[in-house]
């Protein structure tokens, strides 16, 4: 946890480009002034949720992390290991992420760094007993369990889901896809909190030379000019927000980061340093738009007509921001710029989520798209009587322990399938909590006869062979006889699931994994 007696500190820096010795030099002061030297395992998490050309503005930029790592390394106070780790968005293998941004380019040119990608990483298990918790364990790749020196370096970018995605939101990437999706629902701020308890970074740097507005896979690019840095994760985010217009309190996992006890929201609290002033940062932030709006909004003057009503009503909230509806503002996204007709393309849906009790004006021949288990809904489509029940399963009923990979391949199946045995319906309905980016997408694409982005020649060449190497390393473990260490530990912070294996339910218990 911080350290309560000391003042969190962030410093705003200007950084015209991405030169890699000047944002080496700023990285390298930015540690001096806080008095950090790295020193052990030494591990930097980029955000590279996704890459390639189409998606230049959606990662942290390879030239930001080489000047980082540079930085690091002029600060050494005694690294044994210094190395740069990643989940990208799912079902994409990280290796195709790490690829298609440049990264193993730039890692081939910065000495004795090595590279984790978290899904081909043994699972450690993490007990939690702090009360606001939604689970009393969780898991995260080994490498994050065994860091000494952790780093953050994100993107500044808004996000369709929780407003914006600084540093706190950014740790949706230290777990693997099976473990990623539990809780990434209604729950997702409550989630990402929980994932505080695993671990602090030491050390945060954000890429906001060139930030990512309005979206997360595909923001629109937006110049700051800034390297911002600091020490403490809630002051960070909470300076960030504020540079932007935006109050951190009403972000809700950086209030509930607060919450937690990991740092203060209030300026006051914080020291700001650098050679930008506070007000000039604001200055540059003032036009930056940030992505949270209601799926059915966001789909006005399009083909296609959103409905949404609240999750279970146990739950006690009325939209499900973390989950379906920010899913399909993100694929339909994809889909444009994958195929410049996208819309014109796509004939007239009509998309469900939740629990809606409204009409849906759905003419002849117009698909009614019904997304996640929580979605519900009774009514005439046309003179068909259509009663749609919800197949939403309470969270104490998924077991991290038996999570599994959701295969893109597997995917791609289930909805073409789904969608040819509903051809001549009116209405499709798509079960899963929640219904992925992916899924979304290759809906979309069967629905409408847009062009599949997972077909495409510059990306299903580089795609296949990432997916190839991972599973290839994953059987290699395997052989090697990489078991779950039912008794084993890491650093005393939890117990060990290999990335190939899923154990039976550990009895394990303890404090908080700080």
């Amino acid at each position: 946890m911080p350290n309560p007696a000391s003042k969190p500190k962030v410093i705003i820096r200007h950084c015209e480009s991405y030169d890699v010795e000047r944002i080496r030099t700023i990285v390298r002061e930015g540690l001096d002034e806080l008095g950090l030297k790295p020193s052990g395992r030494t591990l930097l998490k980029p955000n590279i949720v996704a890459s390639g050309p189409l998606f230049e503005h959606a990662h942290t930029h390879p030239s930001f992390t080489e000047g980082v790592l540079r930085g690091l390394q002029d600060r050494d106070g005694g690294m044994t290991e210094l190395a740069v780790g990643e989940r990208c968005g799912i079902t994409i293998p990280t290796r195709v992420a790490f690829e298609g941004a440049g990264y193993n380019e730039m890692l081939a040119r910065v000495p004795g760094v090595k590279r984790y990608c978290f899904e081909e990483e043994q699972q450690v298990e993490i007990p939690l007993t702090h009360p606001q918790r939604l689970r009393d364990y969780i898991f995260t790749p080994e490498p994050i369990a065994k860091a000494d020196f952790f780093v953050n370096a994100p993107k500044f970018k808004a996000h369709p889901w929780t407003t914006v995605t600084f540093s706190i939101k950014g740790y949706i990437g230290i777990q693997d896809d099976r473990h990623r999706l539990i809780d990434h629902d209604h729950r997702l701020n409550e989630k990402i909190a929980d994932l505080q308890h695993i671990i602090q970074p030491q050390f945060i740097c954000i890429d906001a030379i060139v930030a990512g507005e309005g979206r997360m896979l595909t923001p629109i690019p937006y110049a700051l000019k800034l390297v911002i840095m600091g020490n403490n994760q809630v002051a960070f985010d909470s300076v960030c927000s504020q540079l932007i217009g935006v109050d951190p309190a009403t972000v809700d996992h950086i209030r509930l980061a607060h919450e937690h006890g990991f740092g203060p929201m209030d300026l006051s609290e914080i020291e700001l340093s650098g050679d930008v002033p506070f007000e000039a940062a604001k200055e540059r932030g003032k036009k930056f738009k940030v992505g949270l709006i209601r799926v059915e909004k966001y789909f006005e003057g399009t083909n296609i007509t959103a409905y949404a009503g609240p999750p279970p009503d146990s739950e006690q909230t009325d939209y499900c921001w973390g989950g379906c509806p920010g899913a399909i503002e993100e694929a339909i996204e994809i889909l444009r710029l994958f195929d410049d007709k996208c819309d014109q393309k796509m004939p007239r849906l009509h998309v469900v989520f939740g629990n809606y009790q409204g009409g849906i004006d759905a003419k002849p021949g117009e698909k009614v798209v019904f997304i996640g288990d929580c979605s519900e809904w009774k009514g005439n489509l046309g003179k068909e009587f259509v009663q749609i029940r919800s197949t939403y399963k309470d969270r104490t009923t998924k077991d991290p322990h038996h999570a599994k990979h959701d295969d893109i391949f597997a995917k791609m199946v289930g909805v073409t399938t789904k969608v040819a045995l509903h051809s001549s319906d009116s209405y499709v309905r798509f079960e899963g909590c929640p219904v992925s980016v992916a899924e979304q997408a290759l809906a979309l694409v069967r629905l409408s006869g847009v062009k599949n982005p997972y077909f495409d020649p510059a990306m299903a060449m580089q795609f296949n062979k990432g997916y190839l190497q991972w599973k290839s390393a994953s059987a290699i473990k395997r052989l090697r006889g990489v078991r779950y260490q039912k008794n084993g530990s890491f650093e005393g912070r939890g117990k060990a699931m290999p990335a190939t294996e899923l154990p039976k339910k550990s009895t394990a218990t303890g404090g908080d994994a700080e």
